[in-house]
């Protein structure tokens, strides 16, 4: 990208009012990330000098999230709901005046790269002050026309109603986004009126204003899965689904085995080493980071944390945040860890609940087992030390420590700390009440036929 200033405006003053949702359309998901996280990161990957967030009044949760992604971030605020005319004109005082270029984007817009945002911040020089980012439409019905000039250049955008039968015909058609130079950015947007069914000021008229000036105005295009807005559940879905497809593509480019890729659900920030298998219906949440030669078994949800190599999980395990997956550690099939730090070589094979614990180096943790580390009020820790073997069905009640090699007996309930390679055994004494089975059948058999 060209060395020059560069401020950013995103425009996310919607109110996912045809979302029939509380939260704001900003801060609804897609792969794990807020929709604006991804418009910020995008940005992000392009340095912009400044980004600027328009917000409607009341927003304040919006520009919680934004500030803790970009603590540098601004805010303005459009007051009315008066086009994105007006809500551009609401990030004026923030923009540096007649310096470099102004981009706008839209909050609502996740999968714009930054590479074409780029390619406009380069496209937008003194003899083409204006860049429309643009794309091809299979079916151009309900969006705006961008009619071109003989040598290429953008005319004018022409909106759907007021198009004639043979601009109607035109597929390039308006992404939304747009690059001015901010030395005619404000003057031009100043001049946008709202004389309009709508009674809306619109920022596409500064390209008819633009051009009524001489100012050259040009396309920049990008494929049409690229642009698209999120307003309703169902286009939350369809971007959610073009993510997903991009990220699995990203996985196995980069080395991982998807046994059935459309199964396998990914978050944005999920991070990959080589040679790592995932079998069918795996679902990643944020915060995850897989190292080389692990293997995931069908049926998985994992969620913020780290698996090292040569790790296997699963199937059917979840993995919840704060879990650390040492090397070559194996959790099986309905095994659940939650801030569990599982060392080096440990196994929980079977139908454990792992949570608020340390299981140290090649440990055995048997099924059934539990760590029960809630009591109503406080979580307690657990510490398993290396090479400890936990029988089955064992509880042990935090705050707890199993000395290194030491064993419990299945069945236990641990209430005390066990000493290193020492056996704990907790259990009621077994006793024996010889034919007591065969006279209690007998006694409600009979009751049973007087009853009929």
């Amino acid at each position: 990208m060209p060395n020059t200033a560069v401020t950013t405006v995103i425009l996310a003053a919607g109110r996912s009012t045809r979302m029939k949702s509380s939260i704001p359309k900003a801060l609804h998901p897609i792969a794990g990330r807020p929709m604006l996280g991804h418009v910020l990161a995008t940005v992000s990957s392009f340095d912009s000098n400044r980004t600027v967030l328009v917000l409607a009044p009341g927003m304040d949760d919006v520009a919680r999230y934004a500030k803790g992604v970009s603590a540098s971030l601004d805010i303005a605020i459009q007051e009315k709901p008066l086009g994105t005319g007006s809500a551009v004109r609401a990030a004026e005082a923030f923009v540096p005046p007649r310096d470099g270029v102004v981009l706008v984007v839209f909050g609502d817009t996740p999968l714009v790269r930054g590479q074409t945002l780029s390619d406009m911040i380069g496209a937008c020089r003194p003899e083409t002050p204006v860049v429309v980012l643009g794309f091809e439409a299979t079916d151009p019905t309900p969006y705006g026309r961008l009619v071109l000039n003989t040598d290429g250049s953008l005319a004018r955008i022409v909106e759907r109603k007021d198009a004639t039968v043979k601009e109607l015909a035109i597929t390039l058609c308006n992404g939304g986004a747009m690059a001015v130079r901010a030395e005619h950015l404000f003057r031009l947007l100043a001049r946008v009126t709202n004389e309009n069914a709508s009674g809306e000021y619109y920022l596409p008229d500064v390209v008819k204003l633009a051009r009524a000036e001489g100012l050259g105005c040009t396309v920049i295009r990008a494929p049409e899965e690229d642009i698209q807005g999120v307003n309703s559940r169902a286009e939350l879905a369809s971007v959610e689904a073009v993510l997903q497809h991009r990220l699995r593509r990203r996985a196995m480019d980069s080395g991982v085995t998807l046994a059935d890729p459309e199964t396998v659900y990914l978050s944005a920030d999920t991070v990959f080493g080589q040679d790592v298998t995932i079998g069918q219906n795996v679902v990643f949440g944020p915060g995850v980071e897989v190292a080389n030669n692990v293997t995931i078994k069908p049926f998985c949800h994992i969620e913020g944390g780290r698996i090292e190599e040569g790790a296997q999980i699963g199937p059917f395990a979840r993995i919840r945040p704060g879990s650390e997956i040492g090397r070559d550690v194996h959790i099986g099939n309905f095994v659940e860890t939650k801030k569990a730090k599982i060392e080096e070589g440990a196994k929980v094979n079977h139908l454990s609940y792992i949570g608020d614990a340390r299981v140290g180096a090649k440990a055995n943790i048997g099924a059934g087992t539990i760590t029960c580390n809630y009591d109503g009020f406080n979580k307690q820790f657990t510490d398993i030390g290396a090479g400890a073997f936990i029988g089955s069905n064992s509880s042990l009640v935090a705050p707890v420590k199993i000395g290194d090699g030491a064993y419990t007996g299945s069945g236990s309930v641990i209430t005390k700390d066990v000493s290193a390679d020492a056996l704990a055994v907790e259990r009621s004494k077994q006793f024996e009440k010889p034919g007591w089975a065969a006279s209690f059948r007998a006694r409600f058999s009979g009751l049973k036929k007087a009853g009929e």
